[in-house]
């Protein structure tokens, strides 16, 4: 055997000159695989100036000096690409962005806590954005909540003054709760909501996020929305 077989690590061979170059190349391996911090998944074409150490994720159909290797985990090292085959329950953070994925035998699950024989993963993720806040009674979001999604809770920052006349606003779903995830929330810079739900809410169709005003509306501004939820993946076939 000339490799290890999970990491793919050079092993020194009896008799073997220059052992300093196998044991190094080892070491470059081992430095990169043993805490996984991903560039990036899914990618086709290989970047134009890596840096040394540098892994990705590679994704279907790669070109250029990726080509025939899909699926597998590329290492920039020594100047050329090394590539090693990702195990089933290996975990990543995949760097741009910023979330934890386990590779299921197939593809990297992200927010996959855990995942079963068959790929079925239960999910836990946060989905941000900033939104700007329209003069008015009310704000309301873009789709935030996926549907077939259990949520936790939303945590808001208000990122500047949301100005006009309210005095506090609250953040919820219109028609259903206007004050779910918070209410008598400030409305100058700095202000915050933690909205925990007292148990998980399921949404089953995609929803938004509705800010509403109290004791006037809202001149402008812009607020800073956080979803932290859980859903279940399907196992493969």
């Amino acid at each position: 055997m000339s490799n290890t077989n999970r990491l793919s690590l050079p092993l020194v061979q009896p008799s073997q000159a220059q052992k300093h170059v196998t044991v190094n190349e080892a070491l470059l391996k081992l430095d990169a695989f043993a805490q996984l911090a991903i560039r990036s998944r899914g990618v086709t074409v290989p970047p134009v100036a890596p840096a040394e150490g540098d892994l990705y994720a590679v994704g279907a159909a790669p070109v250029n000096d990726w080509a025939g290797q899909a699926g597998m985990v590329a290492l920039f090292s020594g100047g050329g690409w090394q590539f090693v085959p990702p195990q089933t329950g290996w975990r990543g953070w995949i760097q741009d962005e910023g979330v934890p994925a386990i590779w299921d035998g197939t593809d990297w699950l992200v927010g996959a806590a855990t995942l079963s024989p068959n790929g079925s993963a239960f999910v836990h993720r946060s989905i941000e954005t900033d939104h700007t806040v329209l003069a008015g009674a009310a704000s309301t979001t873009g789709t935030l909540i996926p549907a077939n999604t259990l949520v936790y809770g939303v945590a808001g920052l208000v990122l500047s003054d949301l100005g006009g006349t309210a005095t506090a606003w609250q953040l919820g779903v219109d028609g259903v709760s206007a004050n779910r995830y918070g209410s008598g929330l400030g409305v100058a810079t700095g202000s915050y909501a933690k909205g925990l739900t007292s148990t998980p809410i399921a949404y089953y169709s995609d929803t938004a996020l509705t800010l509403t005003a109290d004791g006037g509306g809202f001149g402008g501004g812009v607020v800073r929305l956080v979803v932290h939820l859980a859903e279940l993946t399907l196992p493969r076939p």
